[in-house]
This record gives structure tokens, C-alpha cells and sequence, in this order.
């Protein structure tokens, strides 16, 4: 399913829900590349919790699909293949003495951008008066906050030495 010109705040959230769909797959590549860059044991399974997380992010975002009765598809995601690059690019160049702090930077970046892509489905959906999605993209979300705080925290700590 192609959607070239989007017209409508449904095109819009179907163009919005495909994205996130693609952007959890790349994250879960992303996030198994990190485990194996990382240096840290701690770090390495950091990014393992994150991986199993994001297969549960990626059932809830199926039933998204099934509860708005949108045939589930993907599209483009652009910005998680730009950060996914950026992050190879700086584990290629850095020392192994960086690389913790680099895998860190980089799931930070992604984590950030979905936590702004859930909350750009689940406003337009709370609108909607659709409660079951927007208690999953909620779930979601959450789970990317709570990430967030995490390799925040984490980096903070390795950075303070």
C-alpha cells in the first residue's frame, strides 16, 4: 500500500501508524548491533531488555492495526534508518574505550524520536474516541520514557567515570 499525497488527518495517522511499525523493526536490528558493540556487560544487557520490550512494542502497534481495522503494513522510516547510520557510523570510528558511550548516545537519539512518533498517534487517537489503541501507544511510550531515563542514567554514570 502506497500512500504518495496524504489529504487527510486519517491519511495522516495510517502514514503515522505504518511508520512506527518500520521503526520498531529497525529498532530491533538497531538494538541487537548496539548489544554486540557494546563493551559493558551491564550496557550489553541494557540493550537486551530493550530488544525484548520492542518485540512487545511491535505486538502492540498489530493490534493497533486490528482495532482501527487498518490492514497492517509498513512504510519508509527515514529518520530511524538516518540515526541507525549515524550510530554505525560512530561505532566504525570510535576506540573500544568509547564504544559504551557511543551505543549509549546513539539508543538515546532513537529512543527520543519515538517517544515524539507515539505521541503523534496517540494524541490525533485520543481524539478519535479510540481507548484500547491509546492504552497500547501508551504502553509503548511509556516503555521508550522509561529507556530513556535508563541510558540517560547509565550514560551520566560512565561519563562522571
Amino acid at each position: 500500500m502506497s500512500q504518495l499525497q496524504l489529504e487527510t488527518p486519517d491519511d495522516l495517522l495510517r502514514m503515522q501508524l505504518r511508520t512506527a511499525r518500520t521503526m520498531e523493526d529497525d529498532s530491533l536490528a538497531a538494538l541487537g548491533e548496539l548489544a554486540e558493540a557494546a563493551v559493558t556487560a551491564d550496557i550489553k544487557k541494557l540493550f537486551r531488555h530493550h530488544m525484548d520490550e520492542t518485540k512487545q512494542q511491535i505486538e502492540n502497534l498489530r493490534e493497533v492495526f486490528r482495532i482501527l481495522e487498518i490492514p497492517e503494513s509498513t512504510a519508509a522510516s527515514p529518520s530511524t534508518k538516518g540515526i541507525g547510520k549515524q550510530a554505525e557510523s560512530l561505532i566504525a570510528r570510535s576506540a573500544p574505550a568509547l564504544r559504551d558511550q557511543v551505543t549509549l548516545s546513539a539508543a538515546l537519539g532513537n529512543e527520543h524520536y519515538e517517544m515524539a512518533a507515539y505521541e503523534g498517534l496517540i494524541t490525533p487517537l485520543e481524539a478519535m474516541g479510540v481507548p484500547d489503541a491509546v492504552k497500547l501507544l501508551v504502553e509503548n511510550r511509556d516503555q521508550e520514557i522509561h529507556t530513556s531515563e535508563e541510558l540517560s542514567t547509565r550514560l551520566k554514570a560512565l561519563v562522571a567515570g
